[in-house]
């Protein structure tokens, strides 16, 4: 099935989005009229008594890495579909597609720290190795630190590659330990990336072309309103707060808090020059992927 849509619906798209490391030189040939002159091999011309050229061929081959959050926010969806779901189905297509174009694979599943890294490799045996891994896979942690992770990712992966890192993204959005504003307030300012993370991504950007893909759900925006306080717990480091549901003040400031958390994420990783997809949990993952592909191939067609 996801073989099959990536077919339909990526063809070509990955290709024009995504290029080759460069020029590999192939061979020499005699010049012909209308040839570039700065493709002479002067070297050769010498040698041989009359002009010839070099010639190249794009190198195109690529290696596309999936790094996938499995931290305890993924267990989370309002709407029948989970995050980590959505997360498995989105790096299936990303799979396939790097397959189709005969580009070599790799999955790096982390929570706090690198929890299974299977090496990139090429074929359809290998990757539908990786979506099963990624389906099978019991992380033996619950929380979240993706700048710690992306530090290992950017150790082992010794060739440029392009990363396309899934999470929501949240224990590095935090400014303190909690859900959001406190319970019972009326304001609430939504945190930025932590230091740490932003100087490990920023570092990571120089060599890899980072793509980050942020699952949200819309019961984290929009909470419905109760009659009493409601229990709130924190999957990733068990904490537990108590929420006044019955005030409208405080759901309103809980929906701002968190639509600036997901502003604030989009603002920093546009000062950072990286184009990021964004996905929710009750809508088609594969249209905002499409326009990702769409918008950044217009891009570079400019």
């Amino acid at each position: 099935m996801t073989d099959r849509l990536v077919t339909e619906t990526f063809a070509g798209e990955y290709l024009s989005v995504f290029k080759g490391r460069g020029m590999e030189f192939t061979e020499v040939r005699e010049y012909s009229p209308g040839d570039d002159i700065r493709t002479i091999d002067w070297n050769v011309t010498a040698r041989m008594g009359k002009p010839f050229v070099k010639r190249f061929t794009e190198e195109r081959e690529l290696t596309a890495i999936v790094a996938c959050d499995l931290s305890g926010s993924q267990a989370f969806g309002s709407r029948g579909r989970l995050k980590k779901e959505i997360a498995a189905e989105i790096a299936a297509v990303l799979a396939f597609s790097a397959l189709q174009n005969n580009d070599k694979v790799g999955l790096f599943l982390f929570t706090e720290d690198i929890e299974e890294y299977v090496p990139p490799k090429k074929g359809r045996k290998h990757v539908l190795h990786l979506i099963r891994d990624l389906l099978a896979f019991a992380p033996t942690r619950s929380g979240t630190r993706i700048s710690r992770c992306l530090e290992t990712m950017v150790r082992v992966l010794k060739r440029s590659s392009i990363l396309f890192l899934i999470s929501d993204f949240r224990e590095d959005l935090q400014a303190a330990e909690g859900l959001g504003p406190a319970p019972g307030a009326k304001h609430g300012s939504a945190p930025d990336f932590s230091e740490d993370f932003l100087r490990t991504l920023r570092l990571a950007s120089m060599k890899h072309d980072i793509v980050p893909i942020i699952i949200t759900d819309p019961r984290e925006r929009a909470l419905p309103k109760y009659r009493a306080c409601i229990e709130l717990e924190d999957p990733e480091s068990g904490a537990r707060t108590l929420f006044d549901a019955s005030d409208a003040a405080n759901l309103s400031a809980l929906k701002r808090w968190e639509e600036g958390r997901l502003a604030n994420a989009e603002k920093a990783f546009a000062l950072l020059g990286l184009e990021w997809i964004r996905i929710d949990t009750d809508k088609p993952p594969i249209d905002p992927i499409v326009r990702f592909f769409q918008r950044r191939a217009k891009r570079m067609r400019r």
